[in-house]
């Protein structure tokens, strides 16, 4: 059961007028591991027939790093929750801001999610990837991303206050989380501001569906991307780049996932795509993990925005919360009846919490897998 609907638009918006910005697509770093870059993990999961796991983007804080630490204890609470434990957090990009400099690292992500207990894996959003040209000392896209979430082996952090901290051992920046009840799929979108994803990657994702289908009787099929195909939002709208790529592959991999997350937007917003053989896909923005700077939905009569588009004839906003920061949690049953997603997503009052208060469900929401 889901809260009632507040915004302003039931379909999403694409933003006029926009300066074409491909030119700051960056090289990413070479794999870490062997194609095709899979990491299946031991994961907490006391439950052998559900998985939960948190869900949160753009978190990192400058001007208010309260925001961020909030998120971050709000969700380590959760960890000691005996009946839906959480196994994971995945991050959905722009850890830190507004570069990814090394130095940021600490004050934007190890001290705020210095007392989550679980293991965080992750994307990188536009922000992580961006390189600043005044930086003292100069460095290539991706290093301090790398140095923190990629690698062969746990190995120590060459940067932070904590010395001992390990890195993770994702074996690219993009790349495949094999979990017992989920195949995730992690894309790179790079640094313009609508997503730039390359031939290469494309092909190595639709072989990803691929393989994912095989196993799709006991996994779901979630992709993770993290500029936004579909969103309503006044600062970012829609990625077109974003949603010929998402079509495209599902078309010539004949498949499509059971559910695509993304942030950048910093808002949550989650949409239904109805396709025409009746699959309904969900597609959900939750970029509300921390960054100071929240995005509203686009008025109705703004002439910066439309939503004439036969791309978002079928695509309908369900649900959507602005201007509060937020997480989701969501969880994947299995049994012989039933196979389904479920989803929380949690907010944050904009003045805070309330000393003894946790954060507020915002809305469930649930659907069974067709298989």
């Amino acid at each position: 059961m889901s809260s009632a609907n507040t915004s302003i638009r039931k379909h999403p918006v694409f933003k006029l007028n926009q300066p074409d910005d491909t030119y700051k697509f960056l090289p990413p770093p070479a794999p870490f591991g062997k194609y095709p870059y899979r990491l299946k993990p031991e994961l907490t999961q006391p439950d052998p027939q559900q998985l939960f796991f948190h869900i949160a983007g753009d978190t990192g804080g400058i001007k208010s790093p309260s925001f961020q630490k909030l998120v971050a204890e709000e969700m380590a609470k959760q960890c000691a929750d005996p009946a839906e434990t959480p196994s994971f957090l995945f991050h959905l990009g722009d850890i830190v801001y507004h570069f990814g400099e090394a130095d940021q690292y600490e004050r934007q992500f190890f001290k705020p999610y210095a007392n989550y207990p679980l293991p965080i894996y992750a994307i990188a959003g536009n922000h992580d990837s961006d390189v600043n040209p005044a930086a003292k000392k100069p460095y290539e896209s991706l290093s301090a991303f790398s140095s923190v979430f990629c690698g062969t082996a746990p190995r120590n952090v060459p940067f932070g206050e904590k010395k001992d901290r390990k890195s993770g051992v994702q074996p690219n920046i993009y790349w495949t989380l094999q979990t017992p009840l989920a195949n995730i799929i992690g894309l790179y979108s790079n640094v313009p501001k609508f997503g730039v994803i390359t031939a290469e990657q494309q092909s190595w994702f639709i072989a990803e569906l691929k393989h994912a289908a095989l196993e799709r009787a006991d996994k779901a099929i979630i992709v993770a991307v993290h500029h936004a195909p579909y969103s309503g939002d006044i600062n970012h709208g829609s990625s077109l780049p974003m949603i010929r790529f998402m079509e495209d592959s599902f078309k010539t991999a004949g498949i499509r996932p059971d559910l695509v997350l993304s942030g950048h937007v910093h808002n949550y917003q989650r949409f239904s795509k109805n396709y025409s053989d009746g699959l309904t896909v969900p597609f959900i923005v939750s970029g509300a993990g921390g960054f100071d700077e929240l995005h509203r939905l686009a008025a109705m009569d703004d002439p910066n925005f439309t939503q004439e588009s036969e791309l978002f004839a079928d695509v309908t906003l369900e649900n959507s919360c602005v201007m509060q920061h937020g997480f989701l949690k969501l969880g994947i049953k299995k049994n012989a009846e039933e196979f389904k997603i479920t989803g929380n997503y949690y907010t944050i009052p904009h003045e805070g919490l309330d000393e003894g208060k946790d954060a507020a469900l915002f809305e469930h929401f649930e659907f069974t897998l067709n298989r």
